[in-house]
């Protein structure tokens, strides 16, 4: 008789490991695997999985969403964020918002793309959550559409001004991460640089040009980053592209006044990026300052556990914007 102890004892012996049949090993998740690759962007909050999450808008302001702000034929979209009772007889000042998600990932509503919509438009802002051309596939090139498309969004914005109520000569922009770099390539970047004028882009008699830029905790120098899917090439098989995709290599002392924001416990982006930018603004007389956050880890919106960014970045853009004097209780960022 097989009792229920010789029984256990015998399935036990069935399934455990021997030379002929190895251990099953656990299946590594594809994002986490993708980040361990020396070619890959890191992991970071921006995940396909958010995608499955429903969006849902704030009702503290008015939402257009999804418009064709590319054309017909594209299918990345804006939502368009107003204040509730806004006269567009009487203009406001407009802001660019651009997502992060390492230029293969993230959307226009995203919780902090939200965040940061929800509240410069509160404070008088008509603001534009652009999406833009990301790299989905193997080998696929998506840079420099991706810039083409905030471009876009500068000039869509100003040719719809007066529908929208946006004052067309006070334009605005804000990114995180991926955003940043493509905030600091609108401010950084002008017409003879070759972005500017693009045969098949829309609204190429408008101009992209932009009065100030905010990044957040972005690479800003690929070339001391790391390889990139977007370009499709490393950086030994093709460093003239990096740098054609660093907005360190076109700052000059034209450029709009610019606010770089970076935590010290980024593990994603390193906050040398943020300072090595900073250098090199001031080095060819760009305004541009750097506001530290200690212990801040990479991607967080306007309102951090660590401090509430609302003031700062509210100040800056009404500051550039708006004409209004800095308030005394927020200082000029000190340069880290």
């Amino acid at each position: 008789m097989i009792t229920p102890s010789i029984l256990l004892a015998c399935l036990l012996a069935a399934t455990a490991p021997t030379a002929e049949t190895p251990a099953v090993k656990s299946v590594e998740p594809v994002v986490a695997k993708e980040a361990a690759s020396k070619t890959s962007e890191p992991a970071s909050e921006d995940t396909p999985a958010a995608l499955k999450k429903k969006v849902v808008y704030p009702t503290t302001v008015k939402v257009q969403k999804d418009v064709a702000y590319l054309g017909g034929t594209r299918k990345e979209k804006a939502d368009i964020y107003t204040p509730l009772n806004h006269d567009i007889a009487k203009p406001l000042p407009g802001i660019i918002i651009i997502h992060g998600g390492g230029f293969n990932d993230g959307d226009k509503a995203r919780g902090r793309e939200l965040n940061i919509s929800e509240n410069l438009t509160l404070q008088g802002y008509v603001c534009m959550s652009i999406n833009y051309k990301l790299r989905r596939m193997k080998d696929q090139v998506t840079w420099p559409q991706s810039v083409y498309d905030t471009k876009a969004a500068v000039r869509y914005l100003r040719k719809e001004a007066k529908n929208l109520g946006v004052d067309p000569d006070k334009i605005g922009a804000i990114g995180c991460s991926a955003g940043m770099n493509l905030s600091m390539m609108l401010a950084t970047t002008g017409p003879a640089d070759g972005f500017d004028v693009v045969k098949d882009e829309p609204y190429q008699d408008i101009s992209p040009k932009i009065n100030c830029a905010v990044g957040f905790y972005g690479a800003v120098d690929l070339m001391n980053y790391h390889d990139m899917k977007m370009f499709a090439k490393t950086r030994e098989e093709a460093p003239e592209l990096y740098k054609r995709g660093s907005p360190i290599y076109y700052i000059d002392d034209k450029d709009p006044p610019m606010l770089l924001v970076h935590g010290t416990a980024d593990k994603t982006v390193p906050i040398s990026q943020s300072e090595a930018f900073l250098r090199i603004s001031k080095e060819k007389g760009a305004n541009c300052v750097l506001e530290v956050i200690p212990d801040a880890p990479h991607t967080f919106d306007l309102q951090p556990k660590q401090r509430d960014l609302r003031p700062l970045v509210t100040a800056f853009f009404d500051q550039h914007l708006k004409g209004k004097t800095l308030p005394a209780e927020i200082k000029s960022p000190e340069a880290k």
